[in-house]
């Protein structure tokens, strides 16, 4: 991975490789930024940079035998460390590695949803356990094999538990040319004794251009299709590519015709909805909940009278401007509310006939009695 492959940070690239040329190498470093921004990817060409063999000024070179092996993720001093579903309780990041590689060289800028998706998770809770820890220890015990350093790049620290504080002392006290990336999305969520122990990049949201921009790369989309999807994804690539696959499906008249029945009070209508959106399979249910999420988000920026600001094809801003005209923010509020926690219990295998048929029902009483659930906080018109 070199920093041109790498999406926008221009400014953090050129602090990484200031650090380097004036040999201010911090042995852990902290990349915290929101999914989607690029902070795996920026650790390890940051990582690449530090082994090549021949510099260039801006960049690795790409082409040494140390540039080649971390372009496929097989240096024996690349180390990494990622949450997983354990099978058994000895299993650690090894028992996945060939699963990561595959993953991560498929799309550096994947999120846990998307990491999950490549394994057999079941139910199981994704962590870094105790095993891994120990594993930690044990391959940074050793020697460089071929590299001036070796360097462990954790992905999501924050799926380490009091089992973390088991790396304090390396991460304190390295062996010599050791280096630790850990690469977040959140602070609070980070055990506080090792978040004091590391440096601090910070890597923000990619802006809605540049994004964009890596979709009419990719995808060869238009100008006007882009910059779309982008403003939905609020920077997050991830978010945008599983947009741009969404294109082909009717998210919007699932979820338009669904308002309109709800507001109608259509209960037959309604029961035949939910058993049409059990079979959708779980990914499509969570893409048509993200949808309609993203829709009253919408529907709340006309409310405030900005009309201007919503980004969507016509016949969308349509649907949202007429909507928007026989609701106000509680409605808007309660209905995205209801979304929200679908969304959660849709994730957690949740009977879908029956969640859909109840939040048609929830819909039905916001949209057509004016009722609101408890903890709404604006007040009915």
């Amino acid at each position: 991975m070199q920093f041109s492959e790498i999406i926008g940070q221009d400014e953090i690239k050129r602090q990484l490789i200031r650090n380097v040329e004036e040999n201010r190498i911090s042995h852990a470093q902290l990349f915290l930024g929101p999914e989607g921004a690029g902070g795996l990817a920026l650790a390890l060409a940051y990582a690449q940079y530090i082994s090549c063999e021949n510099k260039l000024p801006h960049d690795s070179c790409g082409q040494c035998g140390s540039c080649r092996k971390y372009s496929r993720l097989i240096h024996p001093d690349l180390h990494f460390s990622y949450p997983f579903f354990a099978k058994h309780k000895d299993d650690t990041a090894l028992s996945f590695i060939e699963e990561w590689r595959e993953t991560f060289l498929a799309n550096p800028y994947l999120g846990l949803d998307e990491w999950r998706k490549q394994l057999d998770s079941e139910n199981k809770q994704a962590n870094i356990n105790i095993a891994e820890c120990h594993q930690i220890l044990k391959k940074l015990s050793l020697k460089p094999f071929e590299g001036e350093y070796k360097v462990l790049i954790m992905w999501l620290p924050e799926y380490l538990d009091k089992e973390g504080n088991t790396l304090l002392k390396i991460i304190e006290e390295p062996p010599h040319k050791t280096l630790f990336l850990l690469v977040a999305q959140n602070q609070d969520q980070i055990l506080n004794t090792i978040l004091s122990r590391t440096q601090l990049v910070k890597i923000n949201r990619l802006s809605d251009q540049e994004v964009a921009g890596f979709l009419k790369l990719k995808y060869h989309f238009q100008e006007d299709h882009a910059l779309r999807l982008a403003y939905l994804s609020e920077g997050n690539v991830q978010t945008a590519m599983n947009l741009s696959k969404e294109e082909n499906n009717n998210n919007f008249g699932f979820f338009s015709d669904w308002l309109r029945m709800c507001f109608t009070n259509k209960g037959l209508a309604a029961i035949d909805f939910s058993e049409t959106a059990s079979r959708l399979g779980r990914e499509n249910q969570k893409n048509l909940l993200r949808y309609g999420i993203k829709l009253m988000r919408e529907v709340t920026i006309v409310l405030a009278g900005v009309t201007e600001l919503v980004h969507l094809p016509a016949n969308e801003k349509e649907f949202v401007v007429n909507f928007s005209r026989n609701i106000n923010p509680a409605k808007a509020e309660a209905i995205a509310d209801e979304l929200e926690k679908a969304h959660y219990h849709i994730e957690r295998n949740a009977n879908p006939k029956i969640l859909f048929l109840d939040v048609s029902l929830q819909f039905i009483k916001i949209l057509k009695y004016n009722t609101l659930p408890k903890g709404t906080h604006y007040i009915l018109n």
